[in-house]
């Protein structure tokens, strides 16, 4: 049994890791460290080098405006060398577009009308998010009001867009079938099954 701490920069995000652990045999959740934003992650990176010493740790963030995966790692990084347990994924460009990837079970979700206008290369769609959202708005009336803000609302989102995605996640979505439309779903799901087969 190899235990994969898990820190994220949001409920979705750790949804979306304990999901990827839990397709593959013999891997389990460790610790879950999450705070609101990724500017948690950045400032905890250097504890997180030093934890991965001792124990595998997964990173999921987005990769937001920088230029590629690459680039993130090295600004958060600096002159820090990066143990090689430590696993920091980048999703392009948000967590939504792992989501938009599997698009059988997005279409059960948000219905026929929104099948259509799921993207083939969700990794190259600048704002998932706002996508997703779009896209709900054609939802049956349940999923619209969990996922999408009432009109005059402030927020982008609704109040249980995290909590009916996140059940998503665990119930529905298939990280296997997503992956097949996201390369960087694709290289974070080879690098949690590499570590797993170097632990072996």
């Amino acid at each position: 049994m190899l235990h994969v701490d898990l820190a994220t920069e949001d409920a979705l995000s750790e949804a979306i890791g304990l999901r990827l652990m839990r397709e593959i045999p013999g891997l389990q959740p460790g610790l879950l460290l999450r705070r609101g934003g990724n500017g948690y992650l950045r400032t905890r990176l250097k504890a997180f080098c030093e934890m991965a010493h001792h124990r595998p740790l997964l990173v999921i963030t987005d990769l937001d405006t920088a230029r590629c995966p690459a680039d993130l790692r090295l600004r958060w990084l600096g002159g820090l060398r990066q143990p090689t347990a430590l696993l920091i994924r980048v999703a392009v460009t948000e967590v939504e577009a792992w989501l938009l990837a599997d698009h059988v079970s997005m279409t059960a979700l948000l219905g026929r009308n929104a099948a259509r206008h799921l993207p083939d290369e969700p990794d190259l769609v600048m704002n998932p998010k706002s996508l997703l959202l779009d896209l709900a708005r054609r939802a049956p009336r349940e999923i619209r009001s969990d996922l999408c803000a009432a009109a005059g609302a402030i927020a982008r989102q609704g109040i249980a867009y995290n909590a009916r995605l996140c059940g998503f996640v665990q119930d529905n979505w298939d990280p296997q079938r997503a992956a097949s439309k996201s390369m960087s779903l694709r290289r974070c799901r080879h690098r949690l099954a590499e570590l797993m087969a170097v632990s072996r």
